[in-house]
């Protein structure tokens, strides 16, 4: 699977172009980042007969190893991580003025970033579908989320595994079946093309195999 400078195959590195050019127009997109895809559980307002507004929460597909992966992430978070930033503030707090402690001030902030990516954790654990190679049954002759699919795209073989957008890592080649690239490839057959808008113009992404 070749690389471009930045990590990202060739493929998916022009969908992530054309996402940031979405964003930058006011759309939406949701599923990849330069970091990483980072996924929460969609939350719905909507109101009963009787005037009651209530939640539903959205459940998320996510993979038997991605879900360990994660449940190890929420371990580390609270069990090591959480103690080691506390023990910062305690530190930082010691050498006297908060007013112009940077180490106070960074310790302050790395625990919010921590305790929210806790927060994120925990909801998605809770609505996490297990996306199970027995349920897809007759379905592995087409690309679904847990499939793992080599494709053509420009000229390259790049080869790309569809998961849930709470476990994707672009540069992995683990891509969110709520990516443009991951929508485009959802469905498709081996010989079939997949076409994905980029700045660039339309990327075609050839399906050569379907695994699993």
């Amino acid at each position: 699977m070749a690389g471009g400078h930045d990590g990202f195959p060739p493929g998916i590195r022009h969908a992530l172009e054309g996402a940031r050019t979405l964003i930058g127009r006011g759309g939406v997109f949701r599923g990849a980042g330069a970091t990483g895809l980072r996924s929460r559980a969609i939350v719905r307002q909507a109101r009963s007969g009787d005037g009651e507004v209530f939640v539903e929460q959205k459940r998320v597909p996510v993979t038997r190893e991605g879900l360990e992966r994660l449940k190890v992430e929420l371990e580390d978070l609270r069990e090591v991580r959480r103690p080691q930033i506390v023990a910062a503030i305690a530190e930082a707090r010691s050498h006297g003025d908060l007013r112009e402690n940077a180490a106070y001030d960074a310790a302050k902030n790395d625990q919010a970033m921590n305790e929210k990516r806790i927060r994120d954790l925990e909801t998605l654990l809770r609505n996490a579908l297990i996306i199970d190679d027995r349920d897809r049954g007759a379905k592995r002759d087409i690309v679904t989320v847990g499939s793992t699919v080599v494709v053509e795209v420009e000229g390259d073989e790049e080869r790309y595994t569809i998961v849930g957008a709470i476990e994707a890592k672009p540069a992995a080649g683990l891509i969110s079946n709520e990516s443009p690239v991951g929508k485009a490839l959802l469905g498709k057959r081996v010989g079939q093309t997949a076409l994905v808008a980029t700045p660039r113009g339309q990327s075609r992404f050839l399906v050569k195999q379907i695994e699993g």
